[in-house]
């Protein structure tokens, strides 16, 4: 009877220890990459690690997929209806394709339960299913980074308390930390956001950026009763590797570009001057680029789902109406006749410029000389009538 009993005790305590065993095996991680030198890249990357060394698995699950290939891409792009979706790939396969991209990825191992772990295991299962994968992106609030932090959140038992974030930050400000190497994306995003992408913004907001994530993980507490725990149980560098070399980027910047078209607008209002002639071609390219520029401000502003580009005071420099007027701007133009648009250009320009510093929106500088030199070629338009006409 006492060996029967001893091999019980002895049986359950492998029992025990296997069932630890299998329960040890299991990690799940926040994983956080490095920028790339695309646009889409330009702000890192987060995905969620699930492994089980005891049955073999180890997959990444990765809420960032995305294919140019898609059906009207570009237009549902700046609509702000671009479909993400949810996948998985082995591990390794893709720490591999970040090493070779040259960005580094950290993990953040997360002091998760057992239960916690499974329940989050059945929900990124779910959200996998056909059905479920795909989803509609939002960049400052429904990116693969929320994803990743929203899944965590809904399976540990308690609460996520997070460390308060910077104070006094913009969404502008954040997107300027990773665009300030690439001046046309920055002043790309800067054409888009309007002022609602300048007010500030709390710690939980701030998450939408992948390193801003990293960082809240890295002092979060998950509160359960009395019970305090810290999110993130081990952090380290899965893949070390130099940043790859940027490429790609237009040697000269926004700023210089336009300082040297402010030139050559000053250049060409005094040639028309002095040849008392105007130059059409010169008013073709100038407001039309900036009624094309327009187009996609107006269409951001009045038909885009995105948010902060619904407020953005730079659709009174860019909008269409020059581009509907130009047939007539260049006739008129050509014919020597006066033309009202360049009396109400002036003005409005005169005025556009006065108010920048005012307005409740960061304007990028880089719009100023655009600017000055439309208000040139217009003044040069109307210096040219008048002498024609008191002569």
């Amino acid at each position: 009877m006492n060996k029967l009993v001893v091999l019980l005790m002895l049986m359950l305590f492998f029992l025990v220890q296997s069932v630890e065993g299998q329960v040890d095996s299991v990690r799940v991680s926040l994983m956080t990459c490095a920028p790339g030198t695309e646009i889409y890249a330009l702000f890192g990357h987060t995905a969620l690690r699930y492994e089980d060394t005891a049955n073999g698995e180890d997959w990444v699950f990765n809420y960032g997929m995305f294919s140019f290939d898609a059906p009207h891409f570009v237009y549902r792009f700046v609509k702000g209806e671009t479909d993400y979706e949810l996948g998985v790939i082995r591990y390794p396969y893709f720490e591999a394709s970040y090493a070779m991209r040259g960005s580094s990825v950290y993990q953040q191992i997360l002091n998760l339960t057992t239960a916690e772990k499974k329940r989050l295991k059945k929900l990124l299962e779910e959200n996998y299913l056909p059905e479920n994968r795909v989803y509609r992106y939002n960049f400052f609030y429904d990116n693969c980074t929320t994803r990743a932090r929203d899944a965590i959140e809904k399976c540990v038992n308690g609460k996520i308390v997070y460390p308060e974030g910077k104070e006094n930050i913009s969404f502008r400000d954040i997107v300027h930390q990773y665009t300030e190497s690439h001046a046309w994306d920055e002043l790309g995003i800067d054409l888009c956001l309007g002022a609602e992408a300048d007010v500030p913004i709390d710690a939980r907001k701030q998450m939408f950026a992948p390193f801003y994530l990293l960082e809240a993980a890295k002092g979060a507490m998950i509160v359960e009763g009395d019970s305090i725990r810290p999110l993130v149980l081990q952090e380290k560098k899965v893949v070390d590797v130099q940043s790859a070399d940027e490429e790609g980027d237009f040697p000269l910047s926004p700023w210089l570009c336009m300082c040297v078209l402010m030139g050559w607008g000053c250049f060409m209002g005094w040639w028309q001057l002095k040849t008392g002639k105007v130059i059409w071609l010169w008013d073709l390219f100038l407001f039309g680029t900036q009624g094309v520029a327009g187009c996609v401000i107006a269409f951001l502003v009045f038909f885009s789902v995105h948010p902060t580009v619904g407020s953005n005071w730079l659709v009174f420099l860019f909008n269409p109406l020059p581009l509907i007027y130009l047939p007539v701007l260049v006739y008129r133009g050509v014919k020597g006749q006066k033309d009202l648009f360049h009396v109400i250009n002036v003005v409005y320009l005169t005025l556009f410029i006065m108010i920048v510093p005012f307005i409740q929106q960061k304007i990028n500088v880089t719009v100023l000389p655009l600017a000055l030199c439309l208000l040139i070629c217009s003044a040069s338009h109307l210096f040219l009538y008048y002498r024609r006409n008191n002569k």
